[in-house]
């Protein structure tokens, strides 16, 4: 055999292996059932959670966020009952507390983070209680109205750490200045602290789509991910969540349509797209998975339906799928469901909707 003959044939036989890769992907893929397919296994609680009539008549506005502490008590992050403009309501000119306490029965407990934030969104509750709180917003002026703070600062583009009373113990990333760096974020959008307390942020609003990782007192270690849908690379992550029993990161991966994985240091472990078009995600302690998507329809991300996918986070096998509440309105809405989503460890789901405004609750069917 001459040497073109060998290179010819070894091009044939690299070729075929890629054929071959691809098609077992395509295979990998189809193996799982399509959400509709699925056993709705969980039953909404209505009339959950109650809602002071103080508070804005007893109705909310958007919600973006929700965590249960140690205690069982569930904390919410919303918009301060903005509806306005509709999928990124503003707290801008509001004076309703965004950060919400209730206990198991719904009772309200806590509230307070009044004027800090302008865009609510990243949100969770770390191990001693303390909550993380991400402001998304990139404008100085939202609906005519200047996002100045009462010191004048532009608020926006910052991770605050505050006590389970509402008390600001570190922030992260530089009031309303949005940036690349160590020390700036563009448009933060979910947090998630590993239990050695170090602190991860998916800087994924704005133009930097990247993981932003800092030790437990708030020491820059490393960021990975840039735009691009290869591996490793993000588009608007939306999300992110460690926990189970291997302890990986979990990142939603909204635009390109799947669930990247990664250890704690950053290497790629898998992208998994039989979730849909993830806004939120969780992973609970028994190593089960919890994707919601808010934003498929027809046009975008066809073939798949909104709703949470409760599946494996060991695998990416699919158990259950919870229906959006707003389907007939999916080709209409730009967002619906839940942009947050949590649960317990009796597998319990709360779910933090935009679109719907409102907080559910679902139980598991026996």
């Amino acid at each position: 055999m001459t040497i073109s003959t060998r290179t010819t044939a070894t091009f044939i036989a690299v070729l075929s292996a890629i054929a071959m890769f691809g098609v077992a992907a395509q295979t990998q893929q189809s193996q799982y059932p399509k959400q509709t397919q699925l056993p709705n296994s969980y039953r909404l609680v209505e009339g959950w959670p109650t809602l002071p009539k103080s508070m804005n008549g007893g109705q909310w506005g958007e919600l973006i966020r929700a965590d249960i502490d140690s205690k069982g008590n569930i904390w919410v992050f919303h918009r301060c009952f903005n509806t306005v403009p509709a999928g990124a309501a503003t707290c801008v000119g509001r004076s309703e507390p965004p950060i919400l306490e209730f206990d198991p029965s719904g009772k309200l407990l806590t509230s307070f983070g009044r004027e800090m934030f302008a865009f609510p969104h990243g949100f969770t509750v770390d191990a001693q209680g303390n909550v993380w709180a991400s402001d998304a917003n990139a404008n100085e002026t939202v609906l005519g109205i200047s996002a100045r703070n009462s010191n004048g600062v532009t608020r926006g583009h910052q991770i605050f750490k505050l006590s389970p009373a509402g008390k600001v113990l570190m922030t992260l990333g530089k009031a309303g200045i949005a940036g690349n760096g160590p020390d700036t974020f563009d448009q933060p959008s979910g947090i998630a602290i590993a239990p050695n307390g170090d602190i991860f942020v998916t800087d994924g609003h704005g133009k930097n789509d990247r993981v932003v990782k800092f030790s437990k007192d708030g020491r820059f270690i490393k960021t990975w991910g840039h735009h691009g849908a290869g591996p490793g690379e993000f588009d608007q992550p939306h999300d992110i969540s460690i926990s189970g029993s291997q302890g990986r990161v979990f990142v939603a991966d909204r635009s390109n349509s799947r669930v990247q994985i990664f250890d704690q240091d950053g290497n790629f472990i898998a992208a998994w797209k039989q979730f849909g078009r993830p806004s939120a995600v969780f992973v609970g302690k028994d190593d089960t998975l919890y994707v919601s998507d808010s934003q498929s329809n027809s046009t975008v991300n066809p073939g798949y339906t909104r709703g949470i996918t409760v599946g494996s986070a060991k695998d990416g096998s699919l158990r259950a799928f919870i229906p959006d509440p707003d389907l007939d309105q999916a080709d209409v809405n730009r967002i619906s469901g839940a942009s947050g989503i949590v649960a317990d460890d009796k597998g319990t789901i709360y779910a933090a909707d935009v679109g719907p405004h409102r907080l559910r609750k679902y139980v598991k069917v026996k």
